[in-house]
């Protein structure tokens, strides 16, 4: 009997790791930002309910992201439509949401990396005034109208913040005053980190600056976004991004991520945006607590 219930034993602990071992492995990177530890973090949790072994690398550059997964170290990412066109692809053409996507999907597939269906939201660049400036001001509604503002009254000091990577990149701060023909110099720019720009937002230290669109200290300060109604800025929009090699093996999941992906806007994004970067919980705590609201069956 006890010879009996020794080989029970290993044929259940041989079962076990077994299956164990039959979990596909994936490995999801993030570059680094709120909004990508949130997306790697809740593709993650979700991916693990459906049997999938995944390990997330987060903290990354968008090039070493990049070049992680084409070199095959890395099997998924959230990318952008906007990053691919201009950073990896170096298309300076101006496409619209449906044609950037196209086209990236076309690009990427030839080195090896497929984009599955993207998400219902754009994180790309646009220029916000602080609550007070908006009241005082409520015909600035696009960026056109900023443009007239800052040229009416020069003697003021109207000064914009830009992050400062926009500033120095070639399809950054020289191709938008060069579009809207805007009176922006030295003498009315302060260049900051990312985080500081809404900081100098909220204390109302600037007239405008430069914030990107789910962000979720938009509705935590108050900021009015302004229209871009000369296009000037790329769509970004979200999709995973998986190998081609791993798709091939694991086929199911362009399905199984579709639904997902449906579930992310402007509006829900700088939602959990919001509750990390405004409210200080944990991305693992709010990734839990929007997969328990947004059952997917």
């Amino acid at each position: 009997m006890k010879k009996l219930s020794l080989i029970l034993g290993c044929v259940l602990l041989l079962a076990g790791v077994a299956q164990a071992a039959e979990k596909p492995v994936i490995r999801i990177g993030a570059r680094v930002f709120t909004e990508q530890t949130l997306l790697a973090e809740i593709t993650s949790q979700y991916l693990r309910t459906l049997g999938y072994d995944t390990r997330v690398t987060g903290g990354l550059g968008s090039s070493l992201a990049r070049s992680a997964q084409e070199s095959g170290q890395l099997d998924l990412i959230w990318e952008y439509t906007g990053v691919s066109l201009v950073a990896y692809n170096h298309v300076t053409e101006k496409l619209g949401r449906e044609q950037a996507y196209a086209r990236v999907k076309a690009l990427d597939a030839k080195q090896g990396l497929v984009w599955l269906a993207p998400s219902k939201f754009s994180n790309t660049y646009a220029l916000a005034l602080p609550q007070e400036v908006a009241e005082q001001y409520p015909h600035i509604n696009t960026i056109s109208d900023l443009t007239r503002a800052l040229a009416e009254n020069t003697r003021e000091n109207r000064l914009i913040a830009l992050d400062t990577e926009f500033t120095h990149r070639s399809d950054g701060m020289a191709g938008m005053v060069e579009l809207y023909q805007m009176n922006l110099t030295r003498k009315n720019t302060r260049q900051m980190d990312a985080g500081l720009v809404y900081t100098a937002l909220r204390n109302g230290q600037v007239f405008g600056g430069l914030v990107y669109t789910t962000d979720g200290r938009l509705n935590a300060f108050k900021l009015k976004l302004l229209e871009d109604d000369l296009h000037y800025f790329p769509d970004y929009t979200a999709a995973p991004v998986v190998r081609q090699q791993y798709l091939d093996a694991q086929p199911q999941l362009a399905e199984q991520l579709k639904p997902l992906a449906a579930l992310f806007d402007d509006e829900t994004m700088r939602q959990l945006n919001a509750r990390v970067d405004v409210d200080h919980e944990s991305p693992s705590a709010v990734a839990a607590d929007f997969l328990r609201q947004h059952p997917i069956n």
